[in-house]
């Protein structure tokens, strides 16, 4: 229904998320295809292959400020940035392996850097979830330590398994697209460079 109040409030976020691409369709056969029986919003992420839905219940209390949450907090991208308000999607994506790419963004590697590691993670897309965390934004910090790693060590790569917190980290000098692709390779076979501590000594997750 085109002349609810979510729509009016669907537009004027639009201009919020330049990076978002916006639809809306009264089509029978677009709604039936992606199972949607009333009003709803619907975030395609083709990151993991997944459809987030806000029902016509939830539409009925939306506002600006909830829907540009609802979309920030789950619009995952070939690489996601690391931040208290992506996390939230990150750790409720499908995707049970994550890659963080710990470097400083003033760096003057970094956006070399990023390119090539944007072209690793579309070998591994649905498979892998890949995420920048800005080593120079001091909050940061947790990450890091989590994985036990120092400053004097990065920029650095840390693989994760979400379900049962198996890690690993490789220490770089630059990203080589091949190399993330044998770390990558290497983890989802069981193979790790180096032993995990043990886990009571782990920083728990929700933590990260």
């Amino acid at each position: 229904d085109l002349e609810i109040p979510a729509v009016s409030i669907f537009r004027s976020v639009v201009q919020n998320f330049q990076d978002v691409s916006f639809g809306m369709s009264t089509d029978s056969e677009v709604l039936a295809h992606y199972n949607v029986t009333g009003n709803a919003i619907s975030l395609f992420r083709l990151v993991d292959n997944k459809q987030l839905d806000l029902k016509s219940e939830d539409l009925e209390n939306i506002d600006a400020t909830k829907l540009s949450i609802f979309i920030g907090t789950n619009n995952l991208h070939l690489v996601t940035e690391y931040n208290p308000v992506t996390v939230v999607g990150l750790f409720n994506s499908i995707i049970e392996i994550h890659l963080l790419l710990m470097i400083n963004k003033a760096s003057s590697e970094y956006k070399e850097s990023m390119h090539r590691y944007q072209e690793a993670a579309k070998l591994f897309q649905g498979k892998v979830l890949f995420i920048l965390v800005d080593s120079g934004v001091k909050k940061n910090g947790k990450v890091i330590s989590f994985f036990k790693l120092k400053e004097s060590q990065l920029p650095a790569f840390a693989i994760y398994h979400t379900l049962d917190d198996e890690w690993d980290t490789l220490p770089i000098t630059e990203v080589i697209v091949e190399h993330v692709r044998n770390f990558c390779d290497g983890f989802l076979k069981g193979k790790r460079l180096k032993e995990n501590p043990e886990s009571e000594e782990k920083t728990p997750k929700v933590e990260l």
